[in-house]
Parts: C-alpha cells; sequence; structure tokens
C-alpha cells in the first residue's frame, strides 16, 4: 500500500540515484509509486523481495491502469510468478527493466500521453534525467 501522494497528479521524474527521486521541486528518499492519481512513496527496496500486496494499489486502482513499468533497481529482475499472473488477470501489462531504464521510459511515455504508471524501486548511484 502507498500513503498519502507527493503530488496528486502525474509528473515526470526528473533524477534518480542516491537512494531516491526528484520531480517537480520534490525530493524523496526510498522507492516510488507513479500512479494516474498521482505520485507516492513505495515501501519495497529489495526487487529479490517483491510481494504480490506490494501491487495492490495498481491491481485494484479504480481508475484503470493499462501498462506498468516495474523498476528493478540496477538490474532487471522478473516478478515471482503470481505476481506477473496477478497483472494478466487484471489485464495490466507489466514491464520490468532496471529503474534507470523504467524512468526514462516512464518520462516519454507520459510526454507521449500514454497510460501508464510506474513502480519504481530506488538506486544508489546518482543520475539527472530531466
Amino acid at each position: 500500500m502507498v500513503d498519502a501522494p507527493f503530488l496528486p497528479e502525474r509528473v515526470a521524474i526528473d533524477a534518480y540515484g542516491n537512494g531516491g527521486f526528484r520531480f517537480r521541486d520534490l525530493s524523496h528518499k526510498g522507492s516510488l509509486m507513479c500512479l494516474p492519481s498521482g505520485v507516492y512513496g513505495w515501501s519495497p527496496a529489495n526487487p529479490q523481495e517483491l510481494k504480490l500486496t506490494d501491487f495492490s494499489d495498481i491491481l485494484e486502482a479504480p481508475d484503470g491502469i493499462g501498462f506498468v513499468l516495474l523498476g528493478t533497481g540496477d538490474s532487471q529482475v522478473f516478478p515471482s510468478g503470481d505476481i506477473r499472473k496477478a497483472f494478466v488477470e487484471a489485464g495490466v501489462g507489466l514491464e520490468p527493466m532496471a529503474t534507470g531504464a523504467a524512468v526514462r521510459t516512464y518520462n516519454i511515455l507520459l510526454q507521449e500521453g500514454r497510460d501508464v504508471a510506474c513502480a519504481l524501486v530506488a538506486v544508489d548511484h546518482h543520475r539527472r534525467d530531466g
């Protein structure tokens, strides 16, 4: 589950690394989830330990998320079979990739007005994308 949004709107990610993210002149330490309803802190810190419950806000979203980019840290990590199955059953696309690639892809798709959300595990190295 995610907490109250940092921002109640979709925004591009300006930078990532050093264990967090920057967006719209704000910063967040830890992982991040960007949904149609806003930008939220997300608890997972280790992509190998992702659980189905970590995605409940996506899978139960009232505004119907069609596609999710999953940023899995420094490298691509595929989620467990039960997570992949739940996304298929919900009709929601899931694309795991390294967090940097997920941030860049999210920003492009967001700029194009596409129906996309992202769940991003924080990384320690620093990178500015905005």
